[in-house]
């Protein structure tokens, strides 16, 4: 049963996205004027109103198709303002490629039924999945072939807090895509900054042992696996004769627009943030460490104990106000977000991870990279500013990811 802490959740300003909103209503009006009456008996009227449903739904994706459409010629224009999507919805990303909705949404509409239903209405979820489907025929009917595919760690590839076991579902297509020569990259909010990479090792312990004993991926392939830690702060590159992950010295990707940050800047950002964590600590009675790393700085439950949902989003929503007005703040980049245990301000964010991927790999662009995350709300949520570096899919399970990257496969794509 849905519950009314549900219901009021799901309406804060901070955890809704404004373009799926945007399309939920427009959806709403034919799902209202359209879907029909309930009928159970009269078979052939519930398929006239469901065949008039479906067109409905299906003119309004097509229509939102041709706004993107525009927003790319206006991007490309150096003209975003006169974007009629922009005007719409002024918070709304940046697209990488064309989204063929309406052909995604037949897709969809045959799996979740959404032409039938009476009393329930396009939802966020159907959305959601109906974007990412609509991204996964864009990539395989693109003219540029798609190179690079980076993950979230937690929620993405494996249960939150929990490792990557060989015996997930989620490794088969990993390796899949590395047999297809496509780069895969481990974009985790994750920070350790032992050269060794242990740590890192052990949450993919499953991953790099599948990929150490398998015979389908050359000793090449092999090295296509990248771990980006600390939102963009560590890289380690798969070595296959070594069994391990390998670190990569800075100087060979960080991206240009960081190399220039101060370090009195980040410690200044740093000590801010450890300042509002420790506060907020404190005013509110947490059962909670702070935690302060190299390039990050956490609010992290102590043993036994648990923080509540809003009581992380209290903090991590005081922590980005107080953090972005300061002067420090708005020379470099950081990202405060709620990892769902815990609260972490991080420098730097998964905008600058990717690119540095992008760069390290070849220069690698936007519409040849897809980033699967399962956080992108507006604010606390660090898959986010993915979207101006990449092509991105929303997920809300490890399951999901293994039906995006399967449905690459089942489009022909790879």
């Amino acid at each position: 049963m849905t519950t009314r802490y549900r219901v009021e959740y799901a309406l804060k300003t901070h955890r809704r996205d404004e373009f799926i909103e945007w399309l939920k209503g427009l959806l709403a009006v034919p799902f209202v004027l359209h879907a029909g009456p309930i009928s159970l008996s009269k078979s052939g009227n519930d398929s006239r109103s469901a065949a008039e449903a479906r067109r409905r739904y299906a003119e309004i994706f097509h229509d939102v198709e041709k706004l993107i459409e525009n927003q790319i010629y206006h991007d490309r224009a150096q003209t975003s303002d006169h974007a009629r999507l922009r005007q719409l919805v002024p918070s709304v990303s940046q697209f990488f490629t064309k989204l063929p909705l309406e052909r995604a949404f037949y897709v969809q509409d045959e799996l979740r039924s959404m032409s039938f239903r009476r009393l329930v209405a396009p939802s966020f979820n159907d959305i959601r999945i109906i974007l990412n489907t609509a991204q996964a025929m864009s990539l395989a009917d693109g003219k540029l072939p798609l190179k690079l595919v980076t993950f979230d760690g937690d929620v993405t590839l494996y249960d939150d807090g929990m490792s990557l076991e060989i015996d997930s579902p989620v490794i088969a297509p990993l390796i899949n895509l590395l047999s297809r020569n496509v780069f895969v990259g481990i974009v985790t909010a994750a920070g350790y900054s032992e050269k060794s990479g242990e740590m890192y090792a052990k949450r993919l312990h499953g991953l790099l042992k599948s990929i150490t004993v398998s015979r389908v991926l050359t000793l090449e392939q092999k090295t296509n696996l990248l771990v980006m830690g600390g939102e963009s702060n560590y890289m380690f590159r798969y070595n296959p004769e070594e069994e391990q992950l390998q670190w990569v010295e800075p100087s060979k990707w960080v991206c240009e627009e960081t190399i220039n940050w101060k370090e009195s800047d980040i410690n200044d950002v740093l000590d801010i943030a450890e300042s509002v964590l420790a506060q907020m600590k404190a005013r509110m009675n947490l059962p909670a460490q702070i935690i302060r790393k190299y390039r990050g700085v956490g609010l992290v439950p102590l043993p036994g104990c648990r923080l509540g949902r809003e009581q992380l989003e209290e903090v991590v929503l005081t922590a980005q106000q107080c953090i972005e007005v300061a002067e420090s703040a708005k020379k470099i980049e950081f990202c405060a977000f709620n990892g769902g245990a815990d609260v972490w301000v991080d420098i730097g964010n998964k905008r600058l991870g990717v690119k540095a991927l992008q760069m390290y790999l070849g220069d690698i662009m936007g519409q040849q990279t897809l980033h699967v995350g399962d956080q992108f709300a507006s604010l606390g949520a660090n898959d986010f500013k993915a979207r101006l570096a990449a092509c991105t899919a929303w997920i809300a399970s490890p399951s999901e990811t293994v039906d995006c990257i399967n449905e690459l496969c089942i489009l022909g794509y790879l």
